[in-house]
């Protein structure tokens, strides 16, 4: 009777040491940089051609437009700030376009994609949808055409590299949601095989949708489930998944396969300046050389007149703004 325990007990062992060796290493969030007094809530994120940071600002306090994009520095330093001609003041997505270098800005209040000179503020309507849309975020195909996220309406809309009318190019349940936060389809990126990862905030999912030879979508499916709070995204080289977990103040990096290979961040508290600390509903991400940028957005969904979620009373407690960084190892 002794031998197969000593067996039972020697793997059960094994694993606990297994367990521990592979424990997440969240690494250190440090605040990058703080928005300036009187612009809140930042969401979208992205790196310009010379390195700069832009920051769309969601600003479900103000009263209306302009939307302000925020503009920094590598080292966090202020450059600008644009006011965005012709916006509402709440302003989702930004990304500059990998071949025609338009910058381009969802305008979620308008339900319309801007193209932004990133200089001087000044704005076009890039793209159009029907219906009663919630634009969220963008992301691009090789051959440059615009993918546009609608979280209302559980769509993914397309237009080419020049923009105009938006098509539907894929629609499906699992893009929309009945969930907390009452955002669907969110944050967006293709994979080396054509694939598209859609992250489905309320439905705490990201969804998996197949390109053909033509460039149709096939069936969405259910990639992973259980991220909290699914938000923003993007694939690296490898076929790696990060997305925010707005819920869980948390980064998720998942591989090809669905399984969770590293957690980074965490939120831990707020400072006496009433800054965030670590990430606090982190909403949009992008990676730079050795360092990922998150966008904490530290939104009470109850100024939408939404039952709190789990960091409602956290978010606020936020005056000052920030966007964070994780130093990539």
């Amino acid at each position: 009777m002794k031998k197969p325990f000593g067996r039972i007990a020697a793997a059960f062992c094994f694993t606990v040491v297994v367990g521990v060796a592979h424990a997440w290493d969240r690494g250190s969030v440090e605040t990058f940089a703080t928005l300036p007094a009187g612009i809140g809530n930042p969401e979208g994120i992205a790196v310009g051609p010379r390195g700069d940071v832009f920051v769309t600002s969601f600003a479900v306090t103000a009263a209306s437009g302009p939307g302000k994009v925020v503009v920094f520095s590598s080292a966090g330093a202020l450059r600008r700030v644009l006011e965005v001609e012709g916006s509402s003041n709440l302003l989702l997505g930004i990304d500059f376009h990998p071949t025609t270098g338009d910058l381009l800005v969802i305008d979620f209040g308008a339900g319309k994609v801007l193209k932004v000179n990133p200089a001087n503020g000044k704005s076009s309507v890039f793209a159009t949808v029907t219906g009663s849309a919630g634009l969220n975020a963008l992301t691009f195909d090789k051959a440059g055409n615009v993918y546009i996220s609608d979280s209302f309406q559980g769509i993914v809309w397309r237009t080419g590299p020049r923009g105009g009318a938006a098509s539907a190019w894929a629609k499906d349940p699992l893009l929309a949601t009945n969930g907390t936060p009452p955002f669907g389809a969110n944050g967006m990126g293709f994979d080396s095989q054509r694939r598209l990862y859609v992250a489905n905030t309320g439905d705490d999912r990201v969804i998996r949708i197949p390109v053909d030879a033509a460039g149709n979508a096939g069936t969405a499916e259910v990639f992973v489930n259980s991220v909290n709070g699914a938000d923003g995204l993007f694939v690296d080289g490898e076929d790696n998944v990060w997305v925010c977990a707005n819920q869980a103040d948390e980064i998720v990096v998942i591989d090809p396969s669905g399984k969770a290979i590293a957690k980074l961040g965490d939120f831990d508290g707020i400072d006496a300046g009433g800054r965030p600390t670590g990430l606090l509903f982190p909403a949009s991400l992008v990676r730079s050389g050795d360092s990922l940028y998150v966008t904490n957005l530290s939104l009470d969904i109850r100024l939408f007149g939404l039952p709190q979620a789990v960091d409602s009373q956290y978010a606020a407690q936020v005056t000052s703004h920030t966007v964070a960084r994780i130093r990539l190892r």
